[in-house]
Parts: C-alpha cells; sequence; structure tokens
C-alpha cells in the first residue's frame, strides 16, 4: 500500500510529476513488503522490500528498498539493495547501493557508494523488460 506525505521537499504539491502522471510516496514511517507497481512516478521515503516497476523512481535520503526495480528512470538518494533496469539512472552522493546498475546512462556523485557491476544496455534491451523479468520469477 502506497501512503502519500502532505508535503516534501521534493515532491510536488499536486500530487503529479512534470508530464502529468501521479506521484505516489511512501512516506517514512511505512515499511511495505511485496510488489509496487506505478504506471507514474514512486518516492520512497520509508522501507520497501520487494519489486518495485515505475516510469520513474525517486529513493530520497533515509529511503530504503530490498528488491528489484524496473523503471524508465531511478533516481538514488538513500540505499538500495536489488538490482536496477532503468534506462537512465541518477545516484545523488548519499547514495548507497549494492547490486547490480544495468542501464543506458548513468550519473554518479562524488561519494556515492556501489558493490556491484554497472552493465550498459542499449535502449532496446529495456523494451520488453517485464516480459523477461517474469519469466525468469
Amino acid at each position: 500500500m502506497l501512503a502519500q506525505t502532505r508535503h516534501t521537499p521534493s515532491a510536488p504539491r499536486s500530487g503529479r510529476d512534470r508530464a502529468g502522471a501521479p506521484v505516489s510516496y511512501l512516506g517514512r514511517a511505512l515499511t511495505v513488503n511485496g510488489r509496487l507497481e506505478s504506471d507514474g512516478e514512486i518516492h520512497v521515503l520509508g522501507n520497501a522490500c520487494g519489486r518495485i516497476s515505475a516510469d520513474r523512481l525517486v529513493i530520497a535520503t533515509g529511503g530504503n528498498v530490498e528488491g528489484d526495480v524496473v523503471a524508465r528512470e531511478v533516481h538514488i538518494s538513500g540505499r538500495l539493495r536489488g538490482r536496477i533496469f532503468a534506462l537512465d539512472v541518477t545516484l545523488e552522493a548519499s547514495a548507497d547501493v549494492m547490486g547490480r546498475v544495468f542501464h543506458n546512462t548513468i550519473s554518479v556523485a562524488r561519494g556515492a557508494r556501489i558493490d556491484g557491476r554497472t552493465p550498459w544496455r542499449p535502449p532496446n534491451y529495456f523494451e520488453s523488460l517485464d516480459q523477461l523479468l517474469e519469466e525468469q520469477s
């Protein structure tokens, strides 16, 4: 279950992202076990254990995810233990990532911690990714 917070500095007040897609927030006091899916954007400020699929995923400072992530864009300031499958990945200085980061483009700030590999993939690799991951499960 996703919960919306009333106000965070990085959160648009309308509950929609720049393109008008819905934005969902997992608050700091919440822990979710299971699969999270959204056609829009998900901001994790609390704890999530399980696979996350979204158009855009933001793991905020203090946020913690254990599981695979499938998204068009991933922005991490918090902690992730699992694999990332995303066209565009941004790791801020406070990011702490353990696992493989499959990407087309990646930006890593000085101070970010990565324990794993960061294999590059062409854009067409991500087109049928959900189907490929379902077959592996």
